[in-house]
């Protein structure tokens, strides 16, 4: 949430000539509600049911950038479905909590994110989902650069399979941002 899934997804997807699917938005053409009106009348839990069915049947499609929700990670069985996917690349945007939420309260206008409502909570949840989000092929930075500045890095780590499978960071392995 907040760190550039969308944006950069749309990006890296048209740099690539695939198609982007946000999973959020499949959960919520298919429920004909917003996340937040699924956590609101069927909880979390249908939520994220209705994720991980989402993932298994767009990650079907081929050629695409897939964006998955902040907790999607957290269920063993999306996990290991992600980890078999053959010529997959997970890349974790990574940026402070604080950046994050900085995003998410610029953009008004848009659905209240049911997380938001309890910042300690949120926090808490974050550094839970950390351990998962390390585990990606690839680590990138968003904090700071612009988000074709983070295409082009990620477009960058992901030329050389060989060092995108190490899991370092981008960054830390000398590609600009």
């Amino acid at each position: 949430m907040g760190a550039g899934k969308t944006t950069v997804g749309e990006l890296l997807a048209a740099r690539l000539g695939w198609r982007f699917v946000d999973t959020d938005r499949v959960v919520e053409e298919r429920a004909g509600m917003t996340v937040g009106e699924i956590f609101e009348s069927r909880g979390e839990a249908a939520f994220r049911e209705m994720e991980a069915a989402a993932i298994r049947d767009t990650a079907a499609g081929g050629q695409l950038v897939l964006a998955l929700g902040g907790g999607a990670l957290e269920r063993a069985e999306t996990r290991e479905f992600v980890a078999g996917l053959s010529r997959c690349r997970v890349i974790f945007l990574d940026a402070p909590l604080e950046t994050l939420l900085a995003r998410c309260a610029g953009h008004s206008g848009g659905p209240v994110r049911p997380v938001l409502r309890n910042p300690q909570a949120l926090a808490d949840r974050w550094q839970a989902r950390l351990p998962w989000y390390r585990q990606a092929h690839l680590t990138i930075p968003t904090a700071e650069g612009t988000p074709q500045a983070v295409v082009e890095c990620i477009l960058s780590a992901l030329a050389d399979p060989t060092d995108c499978s190490s899991g370092r960071s981008a960054i830390d392995r000398g590609v600009p941002a």
